[in-house]
């Protein structure tokens, strides 16, 4: 994320430039966009004109800058855009004002939001510009009969490779250099600055011993760790293991694995956690938030109106930051995410127990 420009504009509200660079980008401002907001950007419309000659097709696409009030806003990770809908507040065009209208909003166009800021989204904002440089990580996981391959985002792992199959003897099976080979066909494919080969046993050092072989300038961007298991649960332990902080700076999703089981061993033992949006908001009272666990999803749809929460959970966020407090929110699309969904969407580290 590059912040082009800031700047104060009447009742409190700042006005921030932005230029997404990456799908991370993208996913980061569905995170910080919000009904009411004021979003702007260069796009396309269709124009219609009292016309004879364009009457009948339903008029033609200008391109024009146009702002709108955010309704809604919706990540299309597979399409690789941010669509941002709404009513036309402000438009190079007068007559297109009181329409509705979608952003489409791609990698590398700038994109203006004006808004009044919460220090969530500022911070989340000040991340992603710090992650700018950060290289991009494949992690291949790979056992007898199988190798999977995950891209490592701030806002989850995506599987981009299953290679699953029967080796061995038999009709349709295929043997463990075919499987090997396959796997350095994927990881050629990439564009990764960096690989993690990891899994149990010793076929993924046969495997990196094949690659070595076959595809040496492949095998100086990887980097072998030990996992008990393979896809989402190998994964899962090399990120535990900081295998992908060592090549690249701290992500995202590592520090949430990491607090997630730290939540997970206090509610086990000390008793320093406690979890559920009127449990954590006594804790904030009490001062005794350390750390304040929410989920992006469920912080979205609480700050739109749409959840059941009777707290606001802005005010405990509020609270939190003022008592010195640090508040971290986690991607809904990563398993860390999904099991503090299902303690309710937020929880808390304590500085100390709670009877």
């Amino acid at each position: 994320m590059r912040i082009a420009d800031r700047q104060r504009v009447e009742d409190g509200r700042e006005r921030i430039t932005v230029v997404p660079e990456s799908l991370d980008d993208l996913w980061h401002l569905s995170n910080v966009l919000e009904p009411g907001d004021e979003v702007g950007a260069d796009t396309d419309r269709r124009i219609t004109r009292d016309d004879d000659n364009l009457r009948d097709t339903g008029g033609q696409r200008e391109h024009m800058f146009a702002a709108v009030e955010v309704e809604d806003v919706e990540f299309a990770r597979f399409a690789n855009r941010l669509r941002v809908s709404g009513v036309i507040v402000g438009c190079s065009r007068e007559d297109q004002l009181g329409f509705h209208h979608t952003l489409n909003v791609e990698q590398r166009e700038e994109l203006e939001i004006t808004k009044r800021w919460k220090p969530d989204q500022l911070k989340r904002l000040q991340e992603a510009e710090a992650a700018r440089d950060n290289p991009d990580v494949l992690v291949a996981t790979v056992e007898e009969a199988s190798a999977f391959v995950h891209s490592v985002a701030q806002y989850g792992a995506e599987e981009r490779a299953s290679l699953v199959g029967p080796t061995g003897k038999g009709e349709y099976a295929r043997s463990r250099s075919e499987l090997f080979e396959e796997l350095t066909s994927v990881l050629r494919s990439s564009d990764a600055d960096a690989i993690i080969l990891a899994g149990p046993g010793f076929t993924k050092r046969d495997a990196y011993a094949h690659i070595e072989e076959n595809a040496p300038e492949l095998a100086e961007r990887i980097t072998v760790v030990d996992t008990s298991a393979v896809g989402d649960r190998g994964v899962h332990e090399v990120l535990k293991r900081g295998a992908v902080a060592d090549v690249q700076a701290e992500t995202r999703i590592e520090r949430e694995a990491n607090l997630i089981d730290e939540f997970t061993e206090q509610l086990a033992t000390d008793g320093k956690a406690t979890y559920g949006i009127d449990a954590v908001a006594e804790a904030a009272e009490f001062g005794a938030v350390d750390t304040l666990l929410v989920v992006d999803d469920r912080l979205r749809s609480e700050r739109a109106g749409e959840g059941d929460w009777e707290t606001d959970v802005d005010a405990v966020l509020e609270t939190v930051d003022q008592q010195g407090g640090e508040v971290v929110v986690f991607s809904g699309e990563f398993a860390p995410g999904e099991q503090l969904s299902n303690l309710g969407g937020i929880a808390a580290l304590l500085r100390y127990r709670l009877e």
